[in-house]
């Protein structure tokens, strides 16, 4: 009894341990396609067995061949077939067995079937971008850009975003396992363009799905383009516009800005080509004075800039007329500034271009240009040009070169005698003055005497000893032709003036106090 207990505990665990086992089996199915399940651990003899397959414990399908299903069916030797899988068909399913003699039905196989679906519908969202006509997205460079990836897919996926860039090894990645996955990149440079993969992988079915989009970094200069101009043959000049720096390359154009002073004829100054440096060859017959001729350079990115010129003819400025003594050294100058493009600025004699000799000597500082003549001789005057050329015509400045004989300095040498002369003279007349001064003071002195203050002059003769006064203004000159005479003058101050002179014409003499003498030739 014990044993049989034993026997029969052995046989249920087994039993036991081979349904976990089943239940454990695994199909996994694609959304749409078809799966078939198959019926495990059947009897020998199969032709007298029949099948039926339950779905979470409901029949879904028996054996019966009269009666087909498109969705399911059991094939000869009991396996399910299941056609266009949907996602209510995902369960566990139990294949059964059935002898023909009605006997009950048994359990072979527990199978749980998985029904996977995707990813499907992809995409990709970079902004802000513009699209290119072969596909390629570009964005402007240091500006902000956003990432975003979306897909479909059951139950479950992973989002992966991967960006290849050759100018960096490792790759940028942002992953996440939601049904779309966003990542930025603020300020956007140069090295982050590439190609952005977006990778979604399914979790049950581990089925994966790429999307990739080439993604371009532009930019254009912030500098504006360079016009400039190069001498070509005779009859063409060489106009230039640079504009480097720019990813893609711009799109230059020279043309020309009609003025209302100027009519255009004839051809027209008209080129366009994507480069960073454009050159065109222009007859310089189209040309005007005064005209603008301008560069255009366009970018991809929508930044647009310019730069231009303001053709002039030459106008060569100096003096027209030189002088120089024979045999002396002379410069003749003139500058030319207002020639657009520059002007090639030469010296000439008569229709001869003046080139460095011992003669002459040509320098030019900037602007200015010079014209040295050495040991000018009377073969050296005549008439110089200043010669300037550019492609808009030619102008030239007239300077008359006059030559003055050595024999022309006498005049000269005149004037210097002449003035040495006058100053020697003005130094002896001073000097003279000077040793004289006591007797022009002492002139000076009487012929400045204020009247008011009542001088009175007493003159006595030495021999008649006879004083006699009078007022007087100045000394009389000298008549008698003595030798000698007593002067004496009597000073009267003026604030005393009108009681002295009452008490002179009563006394008739000065006080011997107030007189003095001075005796001495006059």
């Amino acid at each position: 009894m014990t044993t049989g207990a034993i026997i029969l505990y052995l046989l249920l665990l087994s039993h036991q341990t081979v349904s976990e086992e089943q239940v454990q089996r695994y199909v996994i199915g694609e959304k749409g396609e078809n799966t078939t399940l198959q019926c495990l651990d059947q009897p020998v003899n199969v032709s007298s067995v029949r099948y039926r397959w339950k779905k979470d414990g409901a029949v879904v399908r028996t054996q019966n061949p009269s009666n087909p299903s498109e969705h399911h069916s059991i094939l000869n030797n009991g396996s399910l077939r299941i056609s266009g899988l949907l996602y209510i068909d995902e369960a566990l399913y139990t294949c059964e067995c059935q002898t023909n003699n009605g006997s009950s039905w048994k359990t072979h196989s527990n199978i749980q079937l998985k029904i996977a679906g995707g990813p499907t519908s992809i995409s990709l969202d970079i902004r802000p971008a513009t699209r290119l006509n072969n596909g390629t997205l570009f964005v402007d460079i240091s500006s902000d850009v956003f990432f975003n990836c979306s897909s479909e897919s059951y139950p479950s996926q992973n989002l992966t975003w991967t960006v290849e860039n050759l100018t960096r090894d490792n790759p940028d990645r942002a992953s996440g396992n939601q049904s779309h996955l966003e990542f930025s990149i603020s300020k956007i440079q140069l090295k982050d363009q590439g190609t952005y993969t977006c990778t979604s992988q399914n979790t049950l079915s581990m089925t994966t799905v790429n999307k990739s989009q080439e993604l371009l970094v532009y930019y254009a200069p912030e500098r504006h383009p360079e016009c400039s101009w190069e001498a070509g043959n005779e009859s063409h000049v060489l106009f230039i516009c640079t504009w480097n720096g720019s990813y893609p390359v711009p799109t230059m154009s020279w043309h020309e800005v009609y003025k209302k002073s100027v009519i255009a004829k004839g051809p027209t100054i008209n080129s366009t080509s994507q480069t960073e440096r454009l050159e065109i060859q222009v007859n310089r017959h189209i040309l005007h004075d005064k005209e603008e001729v301008k560069c255009t350079g366009h970018h991809v990115t929508g930044v647009e800039k310019s730069c231009s010129f303001n053709l002039e003819i030459p106008y060569p400025l100096g003096d027209p007329l030189v002088t120089a003594l024979e045999g002396s050294n002379i410069t003749l100058s003139c500058s030319e500034t207002h020639a657009l493009p520059p002007a090639k600025t030469v010296w000439k004699k008569m229709d001869d271009v003046i080139n460095n000799t011992m003669k002459y000597i040509v320098s030019e500082n900037g602007p200015v240009y010079k014209l040295t003549i050495i040991n000018v001789t009377q073969d050296d005057a005549g008439i110089y040009y200043c010669y300037s050329e550019n492609p808009l015509g030619a102008r030239e400045l007239e300077v008359i070169l006059y030559v003055k004989a050595s024999a022309d300095n006498g005049g000269a040498v005149v004037g210097v005698f002449v003035s040495i002369l006058v100053m020697m003279i003005g130094i002896v007349v001073s000097v003279t003055l000077y040793s004289k001064r006591d007797r022009i003071c002492i002139g000076l002195e009487f012929s400045h005497l204020d009247n008011d203050r009542g001088d009175i002059l007493s003159l006595v003769d030495s021999d008649e000893e006879e004083i006699f006064s009078d007022s007087v203004s100045q000394l009389p000159p000298l008549t008698n032709g003595h030798a000698t005479t007593l002067v004496e003058i009597h000073r009267i101050p003026s604030v005393d003036h009108d009681d002295n002179a009452d008490s002179t014409e009563h006394t008739g003499q000065a006080h011997p106090d107030q007189t003095e003498a001075a005796q001495g030739p006059l």
